[in-house]
C-alpha cells in the first residue's frame, strides 16, 4: 500500500514534518547517506512553437525515460565537520564544472529549507552523455532533489518535485513523471501518459556537442515553428499502441532542421545510419544523439554492432521507458 506523501517545512532550523497537513511530533530518520540513479530521457516527439515573448519556445514533446543512467552519492557532513552551508562535488568525468554552473550543486542550494546549513558532499558518477540531448544534467538534478529530501527524512510529492524542478530547468520537471510524459509549455506542463509499445531502441552518440541555443537561434532565423492553435491540438495517444516500425514512421522532431543546418554531418549520419540497419532514425532534443527504435532486443542488439562496425561511433541498445528504479550503472562501450 502507498503511504501518503509527506510535505516539509521548516521551524526554527530544523525539519518539521506534516503528513497530509496536520502537523506530527515525530521524526522520520534521516539517513547520512544516499544513492540515486538518475536516467536518460529522449524526446520521442518533439513539436516546438514560435518564442513566447518571454523568448521561450513553447513546446509539446513526448519524453521517455531510457536504461543508461547516472549515480549520485549525497552525503551530509556530520556536524563536527560541517563548516557552514557548504557543497562539495566531485565527478569521475572531466570536463564537468563542480560549481553554481552545475544542475546537481543548485538543486541541493535550491533544497536549503529542508536540510538548513549542513554541509553537503556529493559525487556524480556519470554515464549519459553531454550536449547529447539525453537530458543528463537534468536527470542528475531531479535526483539530487529526491536525494536531499531522502537526507531530510521527507518524501516529496510529484507536484512539489515539479514545481522546484521548473526552477532549475525546462527538462527537469518530466523526470518526477518518468517514465513517459508528455510535456507542455516550456516543459513544465508535465501529464504522464502511456509508454510506448516498443521496448528497445538503439542510441547513436557521436562526438559532437550540440549547444541548444544555437540549435533555436538557428531555428528562428529559418523562420520555423508552429502556431499555438496547432501546437495545443496535437495528440500522442494513437502513437502509443504502434509497434517500432509504424511508430518511427511518425515521429517528428522540429528541431532535426536547424541542427542539421549547423552540422551537415550530423544529418549524414542520420541517413547513413538508416541505410545501414533498414529502420528509420531520429535525433534526440536539440541532439546530437539518435536513435532507432525496435520491438525485441536481438534485432535492436544486432543493429547496434552494425552502427559500430561500420561507422565507428559509439552505440549502444538500451531498455525504452524502464520502470525508474530498474538496472544498474550502465556502462557504455564502443
Amino acid at each position: 500500500m502507498e503511504l501518503p506523501k509527506l510535505v516539509a517545512s521548516v521551524e526554527g532550523g530544523a525539519v518539521g514534518l506534516d503528513r497530509l497537513g496536520k502537523s506530527r511530533d515525530s521524526r522520520i530518520p534521516m539517513e547520512s547517506t544516499v544513492c540515486v540513479m538518475a536516467a536518460a530521457k529522449i524526446n520521442l516527439f518533439l513539436r516546438v512553437g514560435k518564442p513566447r515573448a518571454d523568448g521561450f519556445h513553447p513546446l509539446a514533446s513526448w519524453m521517455c525515460q531510457i536504461g543508461l543512467r547516472d549515480r549520485l552519492r549525497l552525503t551530509r557532513a556530520p556536524a563536527d565537520v560541517a563548516a557552514g552551508a557548504e557543497i562539495s562535488l566531485t565527478c569521475d568525468a572531466a570536463g564537468i564544472p563542480l560549481d553554481s554552473r552545475n544542475l546537481v550543486w543548485r538543486a541541493i542550494e535550491s533544497m536549503r529549507d529542508l536540510i538548513g546549513a549542513a554541509r553537503i558532499e556529493a559525487h556524480l558518477e556519470k554515464r549519459i552523455p553531454s550536449g547529447a540531448g539525453l537530458g543528463g544534467g537534468s536527470s542528475d538534478a531531479a535526483a539530487a532533489l529526491r536525494a536531499v529530501a531522502t537526507l531530510a527524512g521527507v518524501e516529496l510529492s510529484a507536484d512539489e518535485l515539479t514545481r522546484r524542478g521548473a526552477a532549475l530547468g525546462s527538462d527537469v520537471p518530466f523526470f518526477a513523471h518518468a517514465p513517459s510524459a508528455m510535456c507542455r509549455g516550456r516543459g513544465e506542463i508535465v501529464t504522464p501518459a502511456p509508454a510506448p509499445k516498443p521496448k528497445w531502441i538503439v542510441l547513436l552518440l557521436p562526438d559532437i556537442h550540440m549547444p541548444t541555443p544555437e540549435v533555436y537561434r538557428r531555428f528562428d532565423a529559418m523562420g520555423l515553428g508552429l502556431d499555438a492553435r496547432d501546437l495545443a491540438a496535437i495528440d500522442i495517444g494513437p502513437l502509443a499502441t504502434m509497434d517500432a516500425a509504424g511508430l518511427a514512421s511518425a515521429l517528428v522532431n522540429d528541431l532535426e532542421p536547424a541542427a542539421f543546418a549547423i552540422r551537415p554531418d550530423l544529418g549524414e549520419l542520420r541517413l547513413e545510419a538508416e541505410r545501414l540497419i533498414g529502420a528509420a532514425v531520429r535525433m534526440s532534443g536539440s541532439g546530437s544523439s539518435l536513435f532507432a527504435l525496435f520491438d525485441d532486443l536481438p534485432r535492436a542488439q544486432d543493429a547496434s554492432e552494425t552502427l559500430r562496425r561500420h561507422v565507428g561511433i559509439l552505440s549502444r541498445a538500451v531498455e525504452l521507458a524502464p520502470s525508474p528504479s530498474a538496472g544498474p550503472l550502465d556502462e557504455l562501450s564502443r
